[in-house]
Order: C-alpha cells, then sequence, then structure tokens
C-alpha cells in the first residue's frame, strides 16, 4: 500500500448533500470565483482570511450582540493580530440555541450508568448551575475547575460556569493529587467540581481521599461541589464547604438565565499541556476564535449537522473534551462515555454506535490499531447504518490501520483523520466530506489555516520532503496567552522564538503529492542518526503491520558523538524477540522505509509510557535511557513502566 492508495471516495450524491458544497457554492456566488474543489477552497481561505472568517460567522449562524465592523484590530505581529475586536457575543448562550424536547446529552459509564438529558432539561441544568455560582459570588475572569469525568454534570457545570464570565479549567479524576495540583494551583480557582470516583475496567474507583487532598493544597477554594457517580458520597472531612452537586443546584424557582455578552475574547478555558516536559503550561482561549474554529470544523470538516448523534471517546483532561463539547453549538446531540473504551467488551462502544444512531464516531489512532489486533470486526457484527464519519486524532494513524478501517468497520465511511492541539483547543489538519482518502495521509489542511512546512533556515520545504509545521498568518483561536505570564515572554519563547513572527508548531511533517499531509511526530523527538532527520512515526507505521508486535516506541540514543535508533517493542502474549523476528522487523522497515530507518537495536518491554491522553511518550524513555530525570511523571498513565527501560545493558556504552 503506498500514499497514492485511494481507500474512499465520495459518491457525487453524498457530496452535494454536504455543509462544505453548500459552503462553497455560497462563497462562490458572493466572491465571484470558482472553487471546484477543495484544495482551490483551502487557497482561496488562505489568500482571503477576512472574506473566510466573516463567512464563516455567517454560514455557522454565530450568536452574538454584535459582529462589529472591524473583522481584525490590524496589528502586525502574529501575537497582537486579534479578530473581530468589536464583537460582543456569549460562547455558553450559542451552545444552548436548542431549548426542545430532542436529545441533548446520552451518556454511558461503562456498563454501570446510563442517562440522558434533553436540550430543555439541559438548559435548566446549566441555568441552576449559574445562579448557584453567582450566588456563590463567582465573577467574571473568576476560576472554577472540575476533577471530574466525562459526564453530563461535568458539562452542565462547565457550560454554567462560562456563561456567567468565569473561565474553566478540568482534569481527569485518574490523575493523583500532586498532577491536579500542578495545573490548579497555577489558576487558584474559587470552586471545584469533583467527581466522587469512577469506573474502569468493572472496578470502582473511590476518589474521595484524592479530593481531599487537593482542596487542602489549593487555599483559593471557597466550595467543593461533590458529583455522585459511584456513590462514594461527600468527603465530610473538607466541613461546610463541601456540597453535594444536587443540593447545590437546588429545586425551586430560580431566576431566568440571562446571558452577558463578552468581548470577542473574553478568556472561557485554561488548558493545561501534558507537563511530560516541566510543569504543565497554562494556556488561555477565548470564547470567539474557540467558536469559531469549533463551528467551522464541525460543520465543514467533519459535516455535523442538526440532529446528528456525535461521539468522541476523550477525558477532561484533553482539549478534545472542549472540541467535542461545542459540538452543541451545531445543534446535534452528544453520546458521552466514560471508563474503558474494550469493557465489559471489546466492541462496547460500537453497541453504542447501534443503539443510539450514532453518525459521528470519534476515537484515536492507538484504539483503531488496537481493534484490528485483537480481530474486533464490527462490518460483521454491528449494523452502524448511520454512522457516516469516523473522526481519528491523538497520534499519526498508518496506512495498514487506515485500511483495516475500511476492511474490519465500515466500508462507506469518511475516514476524518485531523492533527492541532491544545495549544489551539482545534486543528492545523483536517479531513473533509468531499474529497478522496488516501493511505497513510491527512486529507488536508484546515480552511483559514495558512500551514507549512519550513526548513531549519526559515524557507518552506517543497511538497513531498520534511520540515517543522509553521503556521505563517493569525487564526481565530490562537491562544490568548499562558496564565500568569504577564509580559507574553513564556508565551513568545514558546511559539515564535524560532521563526520571527510565525508560529512554530512543534511538529515535523510534509505535504504530499496529493496535496495531503503526513505528520512523521513532534519535532523535538525526531530522530537524527548520522544528521538524517527521521520522524518516528515513519518506523511506527512499518512495525504496525508486524502481527507479532502491540507498540512500538522509538528513541534516539546518544552514542559514539552521534546518535544511534532503538526501537522498544512490547509483544503479543507469548511471543519471544527471537532472532528470526528482529530480522522481520529490520526487513519490513528497510524495504518499506529506507536503510536509515532500520533500529541499530531492538528491544523487547512488558509495556510502554503513555499520557493520560494515550498518546506514547518517547521525550521520558529518553530522559531515562540518557540517566535524566522525568518531569512531572504524574502526567503519565503509570509512572512504573518507566523502570523497564532503566540501566538496561543493552545499551551501555
Amino acid at each position: 500500500m503506498t500514499s497514492s492508495t485511494i481507500l474512499w471516495k465520495p459518491s457525487f450524491e453524498r457530496i452535494v448533500q454536504t455543509n462544505l458544497y453548500r459552503f462553497m457554492r455560497t462563497i462562490e456566488g458572493e466572491q465571484r470565483c470558482s472553487l471546484p474543489e477543495m484544495h482551490r477552497m483551502w487557497e482561496w481561505s488562505v489568500k482571503n482570511p477576512h472574506a473566510f472568517w466573516n463567512s464563516i460567522w455567517d454560514f455557522c449562524g454565530v450568536i452574538a450582540e454584535t459582529k462589529g465592523e472591524r473583522i481584525t484590530n490590524g496589528e502586525g505581529t502574529f501575537e497582537r493580530h486579534h479578530y473581530f475586536p468589536d464583537a460582543r457575543l456569549n460562547f455558553a448562550e450559542n451552545l444552548l440555541r436548542r431549548r426542545d424536547e430532542r436529545l441533548a446529552l446520552v451518556f454511558w459509564g461503562e456498563d454501570k450508568v446510563q442517562k440522558t438529558y434533553t436540550y430543555k432539561e439541559l438548559f435548566d441544568a446549566v441555568e441552576r448551575v449559574a445562579h448557584a455560582l453567582k450566588e456563590l459570588g463567582v465573577k467574571p475572569g473568576d476560576r472554577v475547575a472540575g476533577y471530574v469525568a466525562n459526564m453530563p454534570e461535568t458539562l452542565i457545570a462547565a457550560i454554567a460556569t462560562i456563561s456567567i464570565g468565569a473561565i474553566w479549567s478540568s482534569c481527569s479524576p485518574d490523575f493523583g493529587p500532586a498532577g491536579a495540583l500542578d495545573r490548579f494551583g497555577q489558576v487558584a480557582p474559587k470552586v471545584l467540581f469533583a467527581v466522587d470516583g469512577y469506573f474502569y475496567k468493572g472496578k470502582t474507583f473511590d476518589n474521595t481521599p484524592k479530593i481531599v487532598e487537593v482542596v487542602a493544597g489549593l487555599p483559593s477554594i471557597e466550595k467543593l461541589v461533590v458529583i455522585p457517580y459511584i456513590g462514594a458520597g461527600i468527603p465530610y472531612a473538607i466541613g461546610q464547604r463541601a456540597t453535594d452537586f444536587y443540593d447545590f443546584i437546588r429545586s425551586g424557582p430560580v431566576p431566568p438565565l440571562k446571558f452577558k455578552k463578552f468581548p470577542f475574547n473574553h478568556p472561557i478555558y485554561i488548558m493545561f499541556t501534558s507537563g511530560t516536559t516541566g510543569v504543565p503550561k497554562c494556556i488561555v482561549h477565548g470564547a470567539g476564535g474557540t467558536l469559531l474554529q469549533h463551528l467551522k470544523e464541525h460543520q465543514l470538516h467533519c459535516d455535523i449537522k442538526p440532529n446528528d448523534r456525535v461521539f468522541y471517546f476523550t477525558t477532561c483532561s484533553w482539549m478534545m473534551w472542549n472540541w467535542f463539547a461545542s459540538v452543541l453549538s451545531s445543534e446535534a446531540t452528544l453520546l458521552l462515555y466514560d471508563g474503558s473504551p474494550l469493557h465489559p467488551k471489546t466492541d462496547i462502544l460500537f453497541d453504542y454506535a447501534d443503539a443510539w444512531n450514532m453518525t459521528l464516531f470519534g476515537t484515536s489512532a492507538k484504539y483503531l490499531d488496537m481493534i484490528a489486533k485483537m480481530n474486533v470486526h464490527p462490518i460483521k457484527t454491528h449494523k452502524l447504518a448511520t454512522l457516516k464519519t469516523i473522526g481519528v486524532t491523538g497520534s499519526p494513524l498508518s496506512g495498514e490501520t487506515a485500511a483495516s478501517v475500511y476492511k474490519n468497520i465500515k466500508k462507506d465511511v469518511h475516514l476524518n483523520v485531523f492533527s492541532g492541539g491544545t495549544d489551539i483547543i482545534s486543528c492545523f489538519m483536517n479531513g473533509n466530506p468531499i474529497s478522496p482518502v488516501y493511505a497513510d495521509e491527512m486529507q488536508g489542511r484546515g480552511l483559514g489555516m495558512r500551514v507549512e512546512f519550513y526548513s531549519d533556515k526559515g524557507k518552506s520545504v517543497a511538497r513531498g520532503e520534511q520540515g517543522e509545521l509553521v503556521c505563517t498568518q493569525p487564526f481565530p483561536s490562537q491562544p490568548l496567552g499562558f496564565w500568569g505570564d504577564a509580559t507574553g515572554e513564556r508565551y513568545h519563547k514558546a511559539y515564535f522564538e524560532t521563526f520571527p513572527n510565525i508560529w512554530c508548531h512543534g511538529d515535523w511533517g510534509q505535504v504530499t503529492a496529493n496535496k495531503g499531509v503526513i505528520i512523521s511526530g513532534r519535532a523535538d523527538t525526531v530522530l537524527n542518526p548520522g544528521g538524517v532527520r527521521i520522524g518516528t512515526a515513519e518506523i511506527y507505521e512499518q512495525v504496525c503491520t508486524i502481527k507479532e508486535v502491540l507498540e512500538s516506541l522509538a528513541v534516539g540514543q546518544q552514542w559514539h558523538n552521534d546518535e544511534r535508533v532503538i526501537l522498544f517493542v512490547v509483544l503479543a502474549e507469548g511471543v519471544k524477540l527471537t532472532d528470526q523476528l528482529i530480522d522481520k522487523i529490520k526487513s519490513t522497515i528497510r524495504t518499506n522505509a529506507t536503510p536509515r530507518h532500520v533500529p541499530s537495536l531492538i528491544i523487547q518491554v512488558p509495556a510502554v509510557p503513555h499520557t493520560k491522553n494515550g498518546k506514547i511518550t518517547e521525550i521520558a524513555v529518553k530522559c531515562v535511557i540518557h540517566g535524566r530525570e522525568v518531569k512531572n511523571k504524574e502526567s503519565l498513565e503509570d509512572a512504573s513502566v518507566l523502570e523497564y527501560f532503566r540501566n538496561l545493558p543493552e545499551l551501555a556504552c
């Protein structure tokens, strides 16, 4: 299989029914231009950013008091350039535009809990929480934190917080107290919503002891609101500051929720980086930019329409939760899930898809690779009649795994692979529902996002050549800055120090001959043997075709004034790393990549480390094998896994 292999192509009937097709025809009529295909649409969007973002506002029906006359403030520097500087709106009002009896939320907590909310019930609950927060004295700009599971009460608390102008931050309850305090301790929340526990792989985890530690470490907390999930109750050691969620919102009448209008860049979220290289950065995101980007990505790139049923497997620590929550602004239904995606059965998420007529199934590349190797074949066991899109992000998706989607899940489905980050609370690369899906690559760059790949000298590389991912013009969802970074020095250093006045994202990749995009990995994990830069994803793509290998991780080891590539492999149960298997792995890599990609050493390990968002973390392993400290182990799913990589005799110099 090559990058020119077409895995799926939409029919003309399907194309003309999409939001994107309708948008392109609208632009052609208004701007008197010709946009026959998606790449031309992208080119127009980045050459005419003011007209493009103005059209997104109108096409997606942003609810606002005013858009204002100016599209941007006209500042010449990327960091100070802002969109719609005179606009006034309320982000939460855009999410709560429906108030009827149709379904807004469905929730499954493994096989333990199921709930539903109509749009009316959702609005009523948000209205009550917003009133309770105001009664506590929460004001615009105050911080409200969530130590929470992916469940309806979490979404209600977040929307209520934003509706009154306060700022929401969250992390999942599987974080230990130190990890939660690393995050919340920097933003000093006034109120903490915390779930009493959670279910994972059928086991029940009591969160209340950790809540006590977190509250003790946050002197700013004036109220703890405990969300009941496992029935653990309120940690009474906290005293009068603690209350149950449903006692907090009270019964009886409350004043109507009036949506005060705030500036376009009023802060709504503080997001945290993974923290694998130090204390997590606190990235502040604004209302208008987040809303515009999400509306664009949902309606144009993912073809989400009113009454669609949208699912994304995520935790409240990952920016995909925030992205997912915004689906309400497109008047679709959210299908929430919390727990293991493989419990109580390996295909439970597909049971969910059938039970609730799912239209978009969102997951990670890791999950798709995992179920392919576990021989999960929903195409044989499930109807998936309404499923039109499978969304994938989190890490690069190999062509082999992409092909398995069409072989094992559904033949006529849009495989929408996208890539972005917490930094922009959205995506730089997106799929689209009107173009072919090719193996081994994402369909293209996001509309309005002028993404290029640069050489070390700051020049755009040719198609097919690899470089640093940059964005060369401002976009609405760029962060407002870092919390606590009054001078903007840390923010500037993070994104604009490498190439002046150009956003440098830290990914390594290329634009393909098909005008798609391949991301080869993070720039800080790129391998460099003999001075040749290699993305780790290029190795993983080949290794994942070998059925004996469940997972792999590649790092560079400093070696005799150079760097050599070390590949760690997790093998299927009962499989040993024999000379024959080593030869098979090396031969596969050499044949399908290049000899330079072949690792110097292949070492079997029981497991590789992941962040709590499910991404493998090469940086932590690289630190261990070089005897350096691994910073912020709290961000790892299981930090004890790192011990497998310590003092390995094979790596001795």
